[in-house]
């Protein structure tokens, strides 16, 4: 299920009993330690469909109080997106038809006639296959208009609250390089010839999501996904103790929202533990509230 996350950017362990299951939300309170002011943990999902994508009261609260907001990258950078392009190409001027065998190259480029996307495909051949994959699946919701929690987070924000990043464009791009581009090129084959079956699996990631379920997105991220299982490290874990790491720094200095992939969220090797780990106190926080008559109760939850 490696492909899944490229949506959501995944994480780790179920828990097996009742008890010790992870409490259904996606919003965490962080205190402990040498923190004066909270600071928050939110789950995102970096694509969904727009009537799916909205932010509870609680989340509202949490954003206009805290200092600064912390995505995986630093999302208000406008010219620092742009210029990550460049980083989205393989090396060594590779395209895809140099990875696949003719009859699958014509499949991945008929699929792309078939279906529109915002980059033509004679630039998208020239991209690493996984981030390929992620715009296929990303047409795997079946939506008319598409949106995302840190794009909506942002607007919540407006101008005046600052934004940084847990780690650069460059870096995220630069993961895989680190897996052999023919690897990337047969999941991506793989995942059109599957797409009936991909498309339901998607449905099934966005169910667990709106249902705010961290135990059934982690369990959903770890099955076996053909050759793309042996990269849970370099693509979840190590990242995960990296912002641990990085954000054992700053959580004292200010209150912080920390917005990142939902399934970095869950599991021993995932950032709540970590935290914990680390000696914070990492609580969660209702996150169901959606009108404005409940912000009080909302705020009073913070």
């Amino acid at each position: 299920m490696m492909r899944k996350t490229l949506l959501l950017v995944a994480g780790m362990l179920v828990a097996s009993l009742a008890f010790s299951q992870t409490p259904h939300t996606l919003l965490w309170r962080i205190s402990g330690k040498k923190i004066t002011r909270p600071s928050y943990l939110f789950g995102t999902m970096h694509v969904l469909c727009a009537k799916d994508a909205n932010l509870s009261d609680s989340l509202k609260s949490a954003i206009a109080r805290v200092d600064e907001i912390y995505f995986e990258i630093n999302l208000g950078d406008m010219a620092g997106m742009l210029n990550s392009m460049k980083f989205m190409r393989m090396n060594d001027s590779k395209r895809l038809s140099d990875l696949l065998k003719p009859d699958e190259y014509a499949r991945v480029k008929e699929y792309f006639a078939k279906h529109n996307s915002m980059l033509p495909f004679s630039l998208l051949e020239r991209f690493k296959p996984m981030l390929i994959s992620g715009l296929v699946e990303e047409q795997a919701l079946d939506c008319e208009t598409t949106d995302g929690m840190e794009l909506m987070i942002m607007k919540e924000a407006k101008h005046g609250k600052p934004v940084d990043g847990l780690e650069t464009a460059e870096f995220q791009a630069g993961l895989f390089d680190s897996i052999p581009y023919e690897t990337q090129a047969r999941e991506l084959v793989n995942y059109i010839d599957s797409s009936d079956m991909n498309k339901q699996q998607t449905r099934q990631l966005v169910e667990l999501y709106n249902k705010q379920d961290l135990d059934g997105i982690d369990e959903l991220s770890r099955k076996e996904d053909g050759g793309m299982s042996g990269y849970m490290d370099l693509l979840l874990y190590s990242r995960n103790r990296k912002w641990a790491k990085n954000l054992d720094g700053l959580l004292p200095k200010k209150s912080l929202l920390i917005a990142v992939g939902a399934a970095h969220l869950p599991g021993a090797g995932g950032v709540i533990e970590l935290l914990r780990k680390a000696g914070y106190t990492v609580e969660p926080v209702k996150n169901d509230a959606s009108n404005g008559q409940q912000q009080t109760a909302a705020r009073s939850t913070l």
